[in-house]
């Protein structure tokens, strides 16, 4: 099996919200490899940020992603550093990758940069920025397609993505 598609982005992006909506539009399921990782360590990722550190946080989303990458046919939506491993972006160059954009005012709404973000826990604004200055370009490169989410309402999102999954004009 493929994913439909992948999607990626910063944290804030609307990655799993707009995921699942996508998914109930193409009648696919929907994984997030943030959840599938906390189903599998029983415990929330900041736990084992806390508990292990990012080293094995990363060792697990590698593994738990290029899995996902191969046995889920429907949207899947990683978490907002997994695209930056090596492994990753190989497995994600045959894929309908899409990433979803958002401003730093945007992300804060929807996250509230609270303690459940591990990555943005020490001066979350400036976190926020610095990570995504960071990614920007890998998720660029790997993208087919870039929706801006900002100030939009998921359901617009939602059909966007289906449009250009159909081939329709880039945003």
């Amino acid at each position: 099996m493929t994913p439909v598609a992948v999607l990626i982005g910063p944290p804030g992006a609307g990655k799993t919200t707009v995921g699942r909506r996508l998914a109930t539009l193409l009648d696919v399921s929907f994984d997030d490899t943030d959840a599938i990782i906390e189903r599998r360590e029983a415990r929330a990722i900041a736990d084992i940020f806390v508990d292990d550190g990012e080293p094995y946080f990363r060792e697990v989303e590698r593994s738990v992603v290029l899995d996902a990458i191969d046995a889920h046919g429907g949207v899947l939506a990683l978490g907002g550093g997994a695209a930056l491993d090596s492994l990753v972006q190989e497995a994600l160059s045959d894929h309908a990758v899409v990433f979803l954009d958002v401003g730093i005012a945007d992300a804060a709404k929807r996250v509230g940069f609270d303690q459940s973000r591990p990555l943005l826990s020490v001066n979350p604004r400036a976190s926020w920025v610095a990570l995504m200055n960071a990614r920007r370009p890998v998720y660029e490169r790997l993208a087919r397609h870039r929706v801006d989410t900002a100030g939009r309402e998921v359901d617009d999102i939602a059909d966007e993505i289906v449009r250009l999954l159909a081939g329709g004009s880039e945003s």
